[in-house]
């Protein structure tokens, strides 16, 4: 019996993250902030719950699980025309398209939500739960916007076609920045919707 020695696959040995380390490094720092509030949410919302449930209640779900639906399938769009482009197959541009037209729906819903809130008096100085509510998606809503403006470039660039399959780094750049706006939302929807 021969002792088989494991070959290493070459191809694992420069796999490395999608896209700009520089975009990387601004998607964690990100995700650092983001991760301060949710903490800070959190002691607070341990501190008052009743103040936090009695905020949850005046939200809309519904429009948040709209929005919830709307990223997430601007996502897979995002990664099918990611997959479409590294396979230089067509598709590239009308996916990214579609991408910023379903999450428009997101920006909608927030405009939706911040008119009629506001309407009804509320705002950042109502109370500690509406600052965090204010502060959390206004800063993830922005991000969104970005994001947005981000795929327009990748879908225009592809269509003017300065981008031809071979560098897959704005691409993949742009992916990677909208995939952190969409997982901050999976985590933002529930803890303000749904356990608030």
């Amino acid at each position: 019996m021969t002792d088989l020695a494991l070959e290493p696959d070459p191809e694992s040995d420069t796999r490395q993250l999608p896209g700009d380390i520089a975009v990387w490094i601004f998607i964690f720092a990100e995700l650092a902030v983001f991760g301060i509030l949710f903490i800070g949410f959190a002691v607070a919302r341990s501190f008052d719950p009743a103040t936090f449930h009695a905020g949850r209640e005046v939200l809309h779900p519904w429009i948040g699980l709209l929005n919830t639906a709307a990223l997430i399938t601007a996502s897979y769009l995002v990664a099918t025309a990611v997959h479409q482009f590294r396979e230089m197959r067509s598709g590239v541009q009308w996916r990214l398209w579609l991408a910023v037209a379903v999450s428009c729906i997101y920006t909608v819903g927030k405009m939706y939500e911040y008119v009629n809130l506001y309407s009804l008096g509320y705002n950042l100085g109502t109370d500690t739960f509406f600052m965090f509510y204010f502060f959390l998606t206004f800063f993830h809503f922005m991000h969104v916007i970005l994001g947005q403006i981000i795929l327009i470039i990748l879908a225009v660039k592809v269509g003017n076609g300065d981008y031809d399959g071979s560098d897959m780094n704005g691409m993949e750049s742009g992916a990677s920045y909208w995939h952190m706006v969409d997982l901050v939302w999976l985590v933002l929807f529930p803890i303000i919707y749904v356990l608030a």
